[in-house]
């Protein structure tokens, strides 16, 4: 029994959700987002919320129950909130600065990298060392800060590199004499 599958998604004023055929489209003040159903989940819209349960007893639909809800939920939290990540960058001569739908990185290498930002998502760069990146999806948020973040992960040795901000960087010791 999922104890996340059992809650309601509560769809909050101001959004709505339609079921239209294999498709979940929930729509609010940041947008519009969209959840291809599975076979092995019922999705029912009540009044004020989106119930999920599983369509038969198989362990595949209990296995799909709860994360289907997530992804639910998801949704919902977009269009009304968004989601953000925030991405530090640490070592000298090491910053980011965004050019419109590009983001400029200069990360030590012999030449600038250029990250291509997708629609639907916003990056800022406050200052030269911290990069700020929203939108509604939270799948794409992710996905653009791991792209950003692999250009130069942070080393355990001095902490150079980029990294997620509140993320814990292992440092060890160095050489000894």
């Amino acid at each position: 029994m999922s104890r996340i599958g059992k809650k309601p998604v509560s769809v909050p004023a101001g959004v709505t959700a339609t079921i239209e055929g294999k498709q979940l489209n929930v729509k609010g003040p940041k947008g519009t987002l969209n959840l291809t159903l599975r076979d092995e989940i019922k999705y029912t819209l009540e009044d004020g919320g989106i119930s999920v349960q599983p369509a038969n007893e198989t362990k595949q639909a209990r296995a799909f129950w709860g994360m289907q809800r997530t992804l639910v939920q998801n949704l919902v939290t977009g269009v009304t909130d968004g989601f953000s990540k925030k991405l530090l960058i640490t070592g000298v001569g090491y910053r980011a600065a965004a050019h419109g739908r590009n983001l400029k990185l200069q990360l030590g290498y012999s030449h600038d990298v250029d990250v291509a930002v997708p629609e639907g998502l916003e990056v800022k760069t406050p200052d030269n060392t911290t990069i700020e990146i929203s939108g509604a999806d939270k799948q794409k948020v992710g996905q653009l800060a791991a792209e950003i973040r692999r250009w130069r992960k942070p080393e355990p040795y001095k902490g150079k590199g980029i990294k997620y901000d509140g993320e814990f960087i292992f440092r060890k010791e160095g050489k000894k004499k």
